[in-house]
């Protein structure tokens, strides 16, 4: 049988991920009906660029939530006479029907579909908690520094300065080496960095409930429970229940992607911060009477929402790129992961015989990162207007 053309490729693809089309439908369709009610989220819809990236990105959340039901062979798996073959091709299976595999194999007979449908699993679901952990650091300590200046703002900015020395991709194969993986290095940094984030919320809700103890102490207290719950699997795998855990290589790529991240963060806070401190609103909070606390986390800290979630989007397309070079290079996750940074590495041997084992990965990675930039130009485009 001869390979199917392009045209019935894409209708054959377009068929395969009907989940994520129905999904991205229904977010369209409620979020335009009740946009005028969702703030700054309902505002992205009003800019042409911002709906743009809000749908490449939701395509690829979608599709790595449905991934399961999307793939059509085993992402890890090798298909007999499946190696280098092109897009389209038809094979026997078991049975003796002949199914095509959609975008081909690669060098190890795997299907390339499949391992690039199965990356963006791999990809989001190290991206965006990455950022959230290096947003919540940097927020932690770019907040104190701003708002008391003087030898707190001095010391945490020297060492801030420090670490961004450092070239990037350097300071990330330094700490992802396997010298490094082999030392405690990774799991007393990832004690000290994962510990924050409690910390965070424990404050935020402490300074908004203080005046209310029965609420404070409720919710200080669910936050310290399932929290450190969650710090000890992730951090030291310590988890007695095994519902929280992280293998050593995801570990290492955290800890390199939120250390490498929080100091820059903290110095778009800081800046903030030294602005925004000035204003009336915050004078009005400090002859109240409020704590630094309370000021810090719900005068000043919501009122730099807009440049922290346009920094935000950004910081995971920077991280998605930094993933992917890792991958490239073979020390991000797992080697037979299908991330794409290593799917790319796999298939660039054959870059000029067989493309399709390099591009397909490549041109989601690319898709991903404009997406996500175009949400951060739509959302910096509709923050200006508040």
């Amino acid at each position: 049988m001869e390979p199917i053309g392009w045209l019935e490729i894409i209708a054959r693809i377009a068929q395969q991920l009907l989940p994520v089309w129905v999904a991205l439908v229904l977010t369209f369709a409620i979020s335009l009906r009740f946009k005028r009610r969702l703030g700054l989220y309902g505002k992205l819809f009003d800019s042409t660029i911002g709906m743009i990236g809000f749908a490449i990105v939701m395509f690829w959340v979608f599709t790595a939530l449905f991934a399961d039901w999307i793939v059509t062979h085993d992402a890890l798996g090798q298909v007999s006479r499946m190696r280098n073959v092109v897009p389209g091709t038809p094979l026997p299976d078991a049975a003796g029907r002949y199914e095509y595999f959609l975008l081909g194999g690669d060098a190890l007979a795997r299907d390339v579909f499949s391992r690039a449908v199965m990356g963006a699993r791999e990809v989001l679901r190290i991206a965006p908690f990455a950022a959230m952990i290096s947003f919540m650091i940097g927020i932690t300590l770019g907040l104190p520094a701003g708002y008391f200046a003087g030898r707190l703002d001095t010391a945490l900015t020297f060492l801030a300065n420090l670490v961004l020395a450092f070239p990037v991709i350097l300071l990330f194969f330094l700490l992802v080496a396997p010298e490094i993986q082999a030392t405690l290095i990774p799991r007393v940094m990832a004690g000290v960095l994962f510990l924050v984030p409690v910390l965070f919320v424990m404050v935020l809700l402490n300074a908004r409930f203080f005046t209310q103890p029965a609420k404070r102490n409720l919710y200080v207290g669910l936050v310290l429970l399932f929290g450190l719950w969650a710090y000890s699997g992730l951090a030291f795998n310590a988890d007695p229940l095994g519902f929280w855990g992280m293998s050593p290589n995801l570990l290492n790529v955290f800890v390199a992607v939120v250390f490498v991240n929080a100091p820059t963060v903290f110095r778009i806070v800081r800046g903030i911060t030294l602005d925004i401190k000035t204003r009336d609103y915050v004078s009005a909070a400090q002859t109240r009477g409020e704590g630094p606390w309370y000021i810090m986390l719900w005068e000043i800290l919501p009122n730099a929402r807009g440049p922290l979630i346009v920094d935000f989007c950004l910081r995971i397309g920077y991280t998605t790129i930094l993933l992917g070079t890792l991958g490239f290079f073979g020390l991000g996750v797992a080697p037979e992961s299908p991330d794409w940074g290593s799917t790319i590495n796999a298939g660039r041997r054959l870059l000029t015989v067989y493309p399709h084992p390099a591009l397909v990965p490549a041109l989601s990675l690319m898709s991903l990162v404009l997406g996500l930039n175009l949400l951060a130009d739509g959302l910096r485009e509709e923050s200006l207007k508040d």
